[in-house]
């Protein structure tokens, strides 16, 4: 699905990526851990193609396609989605003609989307305009869900939410990554068993979304290069009992990247 080779990013005259070699199966869910200022949002906003992040080496590979030059909306259309961790207010544009943009001309129902993240009051309201944290995050949710991309890319879901909004938006980025969302009306039983599930990328600070998704691997991000590649459950764990300074142990020793057992053992 994705593939990632010695990627180098710089914003500016500041290397903020170093080498980055990650790669993502069809269906597999990938967590992404590190400290603020680590490179993670970065990495995110680069794959997506956000202008002032430069490729200074290495490429993104996508489905077999090189998109490492390949602009934004391209990048959409062959099946990438993200969701921001700080989403900008667009006055003058109805959340629900933005959810019927996401569709790419497929016939949905933005009412039954939105039931599903309990949304229908926000359809004629502008994009973000005086939204909570949680409203923000459940209106985005909205987007994918009508996007139905094939990669789905989460900056940190949990952030700005409370523990009800939580539940609620665990439960829905569950249901997009394993396939059960369908954005087409009368949908049967049918066309849900053959669901397909979707690749997602997450980062996450407090690993609340954990409870709630099955993620396949893990690593984490660390002063733009990765490390400690383990079980999700096993480096949230890990962190919480040492932070994050084994992870600069773990860069300094040769090869550069160890399992996290390796830092346990070192310990």
């Amino acid at each position: 699905m994705l593939t990632i080779e010695d990627l180098h990013v710089s914003i500016g005259e500041r290397e903020v990526l170093r080498g980055i070699n990650l790669h993502i199966k069809e269906g597999e869910t990938f967590i992404l851990f590190g400290p603020n200022g680590s490179g993670k949002t970065s990495l995110l906003m680069t794959l997506m193609g956000f202008s002032g992040y430069t490729v200074t080496g290495g490429r993104i590979v996508f489905r077999s396609q090189d998109i490492t030059q390949m602009p934004m909306f391209e990048r959409a259309r062959l099946g990438i989605g993200m969701s921001f961790q700080r989403p900008p207010t667009i006055h003058g544009l109805k959340t629900r003609h933005l959810v019927q943009q996401c569709a790419r001309g497929r016939e949905i129902d933005p009412e039954a989307l939105a039931r599903r993240v309990n949304f229908e009051e926000f359809l004629e309201r502008d994009i973000n305009a005086g939204f909570s944290g949680g409203e923000i995050k459940r209106s985005e949710l909205l987007q994918l869900m009508a996007q139905k991309p094939g990669l789905v890319l989460f900056d940190e879901p949990e952030s700005g939410v409370d523990l009800e909004n939580m539940q609620l938006i665990g439960k829905v980025v569950r249901r997009l990554l394993d396939g059960e969302v369908d954005a087409l009306p009368g949908a049967c039983a049918k066309a849900l068993k053959c669901k397909v599930r979707t690749s997602g990328l997450i980062i996450t600070h407090t690993g609340y979304i954990l409870d709630y998704i099955n993620a396949d691997r893990g690593q984490v991000l660390f002063d733009g290069r990765l490390c400690c590649e383990a079980r999700p459950r096993d480096i949230l764990e890990h962190i919480r009992s040492y932070g994050y300074q084994e992870c600069i142990k773990c860069l300094n020793e040769p090869g550069g990247l160890q399992p996290l057992e390796v830092t346990r053992t070192a310990s």
